[in-house]
């Protein structure tokens, strides 16, 4: 499957979804077309493996009646059907029993049935709380199928998903859906659902060139990157992940280098958004014994595996990413000041949570690991405790990179922001300094990063190039001089030198050039003379 068709199912979907909803808010469709594309991935995974472990005696699909090939071993099974549920819990970790598989709903939405909606809704319920035997309950909590957005009553609503599963069924039936290509799907749906939702896409997408930044940088050797990839990321944190696609680029770019990666953490606030992650890690292939996600308030700490006390027995991380909520208000107790990610660095104002959120994924970086975080310019030059905060991680000597982008790269906000790459055990004695402001392409809506724009950076990040214009390493020395401000432009200025002006050759020149016109002058009072007109 070629990464264009894959693109192309996408596009295919979303052209579904742009023509079914009408008027129906973006963010609420977007709910029922990834849930009901989540429910096609677990069908068809659920199928193969169960295809595989009857082998022979797999009956074939005749089509009859609707049935799948599974509900037909079912019913000539019965006295078979506790063990091999068993079976399938322990190799695929998860039961779908034959009336909630995707081909048996789409049957039941072509030919009209009214049984649709109460079938989605025991499915639903079923894969929630009785399908899988790890931590999946309420993963279709905020799909309300009895929702008057999809109709008045039962039948409007029962005949609107008839419409809606039956378009999705075609538009996928067009593609081979090989493991990756829905999950592909999802992730583009997940950027178009993004673009249409203003301010609230910032809750749950990080664009994917920005992200392609990210997970460049955590997965360069951080003690020697010209060395290039890590061989293996052991744990990776993103404690911000929204639907989960900077961790699962992470995890894209260690597998394609050749590398490995031990287990994907995930923390997120918003239970829908945490309801997409999970669905996110499984349509990519991602088992659930292979990640974690925890639906809870970072800033709490409310994690009990991030809440260990020893120092010892402490989680620690070889990546930590992440994309928080930029100058989010917060209301931190006076015992915040205690707590041990805090405690040597003073509390972020109320107004602006963005070093909070950097404490707080640095104290679990591991003392080898690399942390990319993406936050607003502010924290590089704002004064009081966040200037604490920034000067005691210099002199740490923990902030090893400082690169500022263009403006306008992300849905939910048009100011420029930075991204921030943290170490425990830094190599260099300096701060590089990248000043990318200016190398985008402009869009309608979003200015856009081009992957040539993402190369550079990377490129300067990993040979710690210094470039006129776009990137200086700049001494400890000269960031103390300046109280520690780390305001980019103080350090490379993207404008053009002043031509450096001569006046004494200027004036030489204006002098030269009246001589000129006294001659010409001169000159043409002679022809005036000549024809007995007076001189000028």
């Amino acid at each position: 499957m070629t990464a264009n068709n894959q693109t192309q199912l996408g596009k295919t979907l979303w052209k579904i979804a742009d023509e079914l909803r009408g008027a129906m808010n973006a963010d609420d469709f977007r709910d029922y077309m990834l849930s009901f594309l989540f429910l096609k991935y677990l069908s068809d995974n659920y199928e193969a493996a169960a295809q595989k472990e009857l082998g022979k005696d797999y009956p074939e699909y005749t089509g009859n009646g609707g049935k799948s090939s599974l509900s037909i071993w079912y019913e000539q099974n019965p006295a078979d059907i506790e063990e091999f549920e068993k079976v399938m819990r322990r190799k695929v970790h998860y039961v779908i029993e034959p009336q909630y598989l995707w081909n048996s709903i789409t049957y039941l939405a072509k030919t009209q049935s009214e049984d649709l909606l109460s079938t989605l809704q025991d499915g639903f319920k079923y894969i929630e709380n009785k399908s899988f035997e790890s931590t999946f309950q309420g993963l279709f909590s905020e799909i309300n199928l009895d929702s008057e957005k999809l109709g008045r009553n039962y039948e409007e609503r029962n005949k609107k998903l008839c419409t809606i599963i039956v378009k999705i069924a075609e538009g996928i039936s067009q593609f081979s859906t090989d493991k990756d290509i829905l999950g592909d799907a999802y992730e583009y749906l997940i950027g178009q659902f993004a673009a249409g939702s203003g301010k609230k896409a910032g809750e749950f997408y990080t664009p994917q060139r920005i992200s392609d930044i990210l997970s460049a940088i955590v997965t360069l050797d951080s003690q020697d990157p010209a060395k290039g990839m890590k061989k293996k990321i052991e744990q990776v944190l993103d404690f911000a992940c929204g639907s989960g696609s900077l961790l699962l680029n992470v995890r894209k770019r260690m597998i394609e280098s050749g590398g490995t990666i031990g287990k994907i953490y995930g923390q997120e606030k918003n239970i829908t958004t945490y309801n997409l992650a999970r669905m996110n890690m499984l349509l990519h292939g991602v088992k659930d014994t292979e990640f974690e996600i925890h639906h809870g308030d970072t800033l709490l700490n409310d994690w009990d595996i991030l809440n260990e006390m020893n120092p010892a027995k402490k989680m620690e991380f070889d990546a930590v990413v992440a994309n928080p909520p930029f100058s989010y208000r917060w209301d931190p107790s006076e015992a915040m000041g205690e707590d041990f990610r805090f405690k040597s660095y003073g509390l972020a104002p109320r107004s602006a949570a963005d070093f909070a959120f950097l404490l707080h994924g640095f104290h679990y970086l591991s003392p080898e690991g690399t942390m990319a975080i993406i936050l607003p310019h502010g924290v590089l030059f704002r004064g009081g405790s966040e200037e604490r905060i920034r000067t005691k991680l210099l002199k740490d000597g923990n902030i090893d990179t400082v690169i500022g982008l263009p403006a306008n790269l992300f849905f939910s906000t048009g100011i420029p922001v930075c991204i921030l790459v943290l170490k425990k055990c830094k190599k260099f004695d300096d701060v590089l300094f990248i000043n990318a402001v200016d190398h985008f392409e402009k869009g309608k809506r979003q200015n856009n990063l081009l992957p040539e724009h993402i190369e550079k950076i990377v490129e300067t990040y990993r040979e710690r190039n210094e470039e006129p214009r776009y990137s200086r390493r700049v001494s400890m020395k000269e960031i103390e001089k300046n109280g520690f401000n780390l305001n980019i432009s103080r350090y490379v200025s993207t404008s053009l030198d002043e031509e450096i002006i001569d006046l004494k050759e200027v004036n030489k020149k204006l002098v030269d050039i009246d001589k000129e016109i006294s001659k010409a002058r001169e000159r043409h009072n002679k022809f005036l003379e000549e024809l007995g007109l007076p001189p000028i």
